[in-house]
């Protein structure tokens, strides 16, 4: 037994309308090659789906139920082109998006939930993890995109400078550097600084080293074999402080405060990255 779904289709229409010649102006096709269409799917099957006469088609027993069995598949299948065509055109389908920092807050975050709200037959998986694990996935085509802090490339894949965020201190309440709404990075010569071994602690000690050597201070800096969200739970204890970007901020930790720094911006081509084939 062998069957397409044009004949199927042509098959419900003849049903719906109780006329080939109906069904034909409404699929936009000639009745003849309608009517010849749907005698091989009778043929196919081994029966009568429908008993003809002038006044038109009506459907059998058998045609009736076959035709109940028929609606389902043809709607599957035109779901099924739908999506493809969908997926084509980057509107459907799935989309692995890689990063190494957070999105508790600032613009990766504002930027996945607006595409996700722009795009809500795309289902959207995210991997965080250090550069080196995004970078292989992108190689094995586990993950799509790759948004990095930081300077990146990778051979194969189009690098695109996406946004700059601010840079901030975190610090226990009871340092004395709480007190103020802004902190300069002249008041940060003295401090300890815990930072993350993993993603994006390197790049953010970085960043400090960047905005503490004009000074030509040598900053007491402290990687720690630790997530960054430990590290910063960890900082009433530890006499210690942090330097966070504006996407870690909206996750809160208890004695811990966010203050904002002087000059924070880290230049119009970073630090966040795009990769992608």
């Amino acid at each position: 037994m062998s069957f397409d779904i044009r004949q199927l289709r042509y098959a419900i229409a003849a049903a719906d309308h109780g006329s080939f010649y109906r069904a034909a102006r409404r699929l936009d096709v000639e009745q003849s090659s309608l009517s010849r269409a749907i005698l091989k799917l009778e043929r196919a099957v081994g029966m009568p789906i429908f008993e003809r006469s002038r006044a038109g088609v009506t459907t059998t027993l058998a045609g009736n139920a076959f035709i109940r069995g028929a609606k389902p598949m043809v709607a599957t299948a035109d779901k099924l082109v739908a999506m493809m065509r969908a997926a084509g055109q980057g509107r459907a389908g799935g989309l692995v998006l890689g990063h190494n920092s957070s999105v508790s807050a600032g613009n990766l975050r504002a930027t996945m939930m607006s595409w996700c709200d722009a795009h809500p037959d795309v289902e959207v998986g995210c991997v965080e993890a250090d550069r080196s694990i995004l970078l292989a996935g992108l190689d094995t085509g586990e993950i799509d995109i790759a948004i990095l802090m930081g300077e990146s490339c990778h051979d194969g894949f189009r690098c695109e400078p996406l946004w700059s965020e601010r840079i901030l201190l975190a610090l226990p309440t009871p340092h004395p550097l709480a007190e103020r709404g802004v902190v300069h990075w002249t008041d940060l010569r003295n401090e300890r600084f815990l930072f993350p071994v993993a993603d994006p602690g390197p790049e953010i000690r970085d960043i400090l080293l960047g905005r503490l050597a004009a000074s030509g201070a040598k900053p007491d800096i402290r990687m720690l074999q630790a997530s960054r969200e430990t590290v910063l739970s960890l900082l009433r204890g530890s006499s210690g402080v942090s330097i966070v970007c504006e996407g870690s901020t909206g996750a809160s930790y208890p004695d811990v405060v966010y203050r904002d720094t002087r000059r924070t911006r880290a230049g119009p081509d970073g630090p966040f990255r795009l990769l992608a084939e």
